[in-house]
């Protein structure tokens, strides 16, 4: 019995015959091997018994039962072989159907959802955008207030504070220390927050927590790399929200923090998805853009993550590895053979 037919508005036709049930001749090899076998087999047991002594005289009366045993049981067993041989093959069959008609559906999907990101922009950028919106408002506000601030001050005392600002940066900006060194660190949570970057237009706390994090000079560089990578992932229809990687215990985490790398920490490898992988690995090889991109992530990740572990707790580096920045580093980290 066929299958539905592919829809003809489809972004890319099904391939044919992939529904239909494949045809079984009557006859294969197998069964004629085991023909083959029991015919040999019946007609040495019929020769044995005709040229032999009659089997009553040996055995008694128990004798025929014996010699029927003799002669059909091991042709019961050459076509229980037969039988299971075939079976055999026919699930292999299948199963490199369901295999090719799971592909197929992946293809079209992706090539649908390629289709429709040239008329609307990933919804994943379109956060992004959202954010950096907000963050341009914020920065407006901040500068129009300054400014009125210093416009409401007489010359000869925006001179004198001048001069007390300056004696105070030089103080404690003395011997090269760097300016962010005097914020105070970014909390935990707001870093981890912003590594997963806001649910939705309404996520408030993910905002809040995107906005700390961008004013982290270190943070800031992640985040951007991350918005980078999963912006041009998005483009072959690749989401993290749809990767469903197998976690890696936070030992594991805590070895590739210490400079382990290869096997040793192989786990964190977690992304199974073969579509997912193969996407990404094409387009590593024939994009220079997202090659250069996904490198400087997966630097940005590894430094990051270093300093990281040094303070974090074990469920702190759990939480970490849930976000989408995380599995991003799980899909690009096994494509360019960190975990080989």
């Amino acid at each position: 019995m066929s299958g539905p037919s592919p829809d003809p508005n489809s972004a890319q036709p099904t391939p044919l015959g992939i529904y239909d049930k494949p045809k079984q001749s009557a006859i294969t090899g197998i069964e004629l091997a085991a023909i083959a076998l029991s015919v040999l087999w019946l007609g040495g047991a019929i020769a044995f018994f005709t040229l032999g002594p009659p089997i009553g005289e040996q055995l008694g009366e128990i004798g025929y039962l014996v010699a029927m045993l003799a002669v059909f049981m091991p042709v019961a067993m050459i076509w229980v072989a037969a039988t299971a041989a075939r079976s055999s093959r026919v699930m292999r069959e299948e199963s490199q159907r369901l295999q090719t008609a799971i592909d197929a559906i992946r293809h079209a999907y992706v090539t649908q959802q390629q289709r429709a990101s040239v008329g609307q922009e990933p919804s994943v950028a379109k956060k992004l955008d959202e954010i950096a919106e907000t963050a341009r408002k914020t920065e407006t506000t901040l500068a129009t207030f300054s400014t009125k601030r210093r416009d409401g001050v007489r010359p000869a005392q925006a001179e004198s504070a001048a001069a007390v600002d300056d004696a105070a940066n030089q103080g404690s900006l003395e011997l090269g220390t760097p300016a962010e060194a005097l914020s105070p660190p970014l909390p935990q949570d707001d870093f981890i927050r912003a590594l997963n970057f806001p649910e939705t237009a309404e996520d408030t706390e993910g905002f809040a927590a995107l906005r700390r994090a961008l004013k982290d000079r270190k943070a800031a560089q992640l985040i951007q790399a991350a918005q980078d990578v999963l912006t041009l992932l998005s483009q072959d229809g690749i989401y993290m929200d749809d990767l469903r990687p197998d976690m890696a215990r936070p030992e594991v985490w805590r070895q590739f923090a210490h400079g382990a790398r290869g096997r040793a920490v192989a786990a964190l490898g977690g992304v199974r998805d073969r579509s997912s992988l193969a996407l990404t690995a094409g387009r590593m090889k024939q994009d220079p853009i997202f090659r250069d991109a996904a490198h400087h992530f997966l630097r940005k990740f590894d430094q990051m993550f270093t300093d990281f572990e040094a303070v974090a707790e074990d469920a702190e580096i759990s939480a970490l590895s849930e976000t989408r920045t995380a599995r991003a580093f799980m899909l690009l980290g096994r494509v360019a053979g960190t975990f080989d």
